[in-house]
Order: structure tokens, then sequence, then C-alpha cells
């Protein structure tokens, strides 16, 4: 008897994420009573801040490296923070950096509510580009970087100094509110994004991912 072939069905293709699969990623992270204070507090201040997904991420990777020394660009009103804290080693300290005082005084209130001591973080007022000078070298297992797009590639240098071997970079707002893909968006923020990307993408010392969550995560481990 002829042998009879075996007849498989060909896998069915997913194609791009939807809209509507975009939402359901960033709901799949879910946040507690202290991250939607902290949200709403950001909400009145007019101060953007990681989605939930985003969030989800930075816990993450900062779980996966194990992390206990990290440094954040852009404390806002601690929700980073918070997600950040809360996939990092247990008393591990994060180093959280922003101009406005203000909205560390707030960062901090939510630090101590979300039951972190305060010896978790050491918070600096200051521009990141005059602080990161100060850090010590490769010391540091992870960097978010949530600043203006002008100094991603700062931070990006900034970073390759400050991290030890497979510590992680990370960039929010990478896809550059969309921007990224279109080649007729010439806007300075828009090309300076590009270029960071580009550059990271590119360069030796660097195993980067463009993550599509929230306003875009580039992430890089240090070789």
């Amino acid at each position: 008897m002829p042998e009879v072939p075996i007849v498989t069905a060909a896998p069915r293709p997913f194609g791009s994420p939807t809209a509507q699969s975009l939402s359901f990623a960033e709901a799949y992270a879910t946040e507690d009573v202290v991250l939607q204070t902290a949200r709403g507090l950001a909400r009145e201040l007019g101060i953007p801040c990681v989605t939930p997904g985003s969030g989800a991420v930075l816990r993450l990777l900062a779980a996966a490296g194990h992390a206990k020394a990290v440094v954040e660009i852009g404390t806002g009103t601690g929700v980073s923070g918070v997600w950040l804290l809360r996939g990092m080693r247990p008393g591990g300290v994060l180093t959280t950096i922003d101009v406005e005082s203000e909205h560390q005084r707030i960062a901090r209130r939510i630090f101590v509510e979300a039951g972190f001591a305060a010896s978790r973080t050491r918070i600096i007022t200051g521009r990141g580009l005059d602080v990161l000078p100060r850090l010590a070298d490769g010391v540091y297992d992870l960097v978010f970087a949530d600043a203006d797009a002008a100094e991603f590639g700062a931070c990006a240098e900034a970073a390759l100094r400050l991290l030890r071997p497979g510590g992680v970079l990370v960039i929010n707002g990478a896809l550059a509110g969309g921007r990224i893909g279109d080649p007729a968006a010439r806007d300075v923020d828009t090309v300076t994004i590009r270029e960071t990307v580009k550059a990271v993408r590119e360069a030796e010392e660097w195993i980067p991912a463009l993550i599509p969550s929230g306003a875009g995560l580039l992430a890089a481990a240090k070789r």
C-alpha cells in the first residue's frame, strides 16, 4: 500500500498588532492604588509618565537582571520608580534624578506609601546630564532615561560608562510619538531619536531591542 502523505495546515499568520491587542497588553499590567495615585498626580501636574505596559517591562528587566543599583533620569511623581523598585532585589537602591524638587517631594511620599524604606531611594535634584558625571563607573545594573529627546544620545553615552557588563539601558519615548517610521517626519526631536536608535543599534558595545510598549522603549544590554 502506498504511503499516505501527512498534510499539515499552514500556520496562521498573526500579523501586526492591532490597536485592540495593544490596549489588551497595556491592561494586562495592572496597577494598585499607589500607582494609580501617582499616575493621577502626574496627570494633574501635566507630567508624562510610563504606561502600565512599559512599567511592567521595567519591572521585568530589573527582576531579570537581579538589579541592586539602578539610575533613573526623570523622577516625576514616582510611577516608573515604583515599577523599578518592585523588580529590584530587596535592599537595592534606586538613584533617581529630576530638576523639579516639588515633583520629587511627591515621589518620595509615593515610595513610602508603596512600602519602600527611605534607604531604598537616593533622590537627587538637578539636571540629569549634570548629575550623571558624578556617579560611579561600572556599578549600575540598569539605567532608565525618561528625558527630553535632545538628551537621549548623551544619556546613552553616560549609561555605557555607568553600567556593569550585562547591565541594561532603557530609554522611554523611542517611537517619537509614532513618527519614528515616517520618513516625512523631520522635526528635531524625531530626527534626534532616530539617530540615537540607529547609533545604539550599530554600536558594538550594545545588544539592542526596540520594544513597542507605551511610548516605545529602546532597551540595550552592555556587552
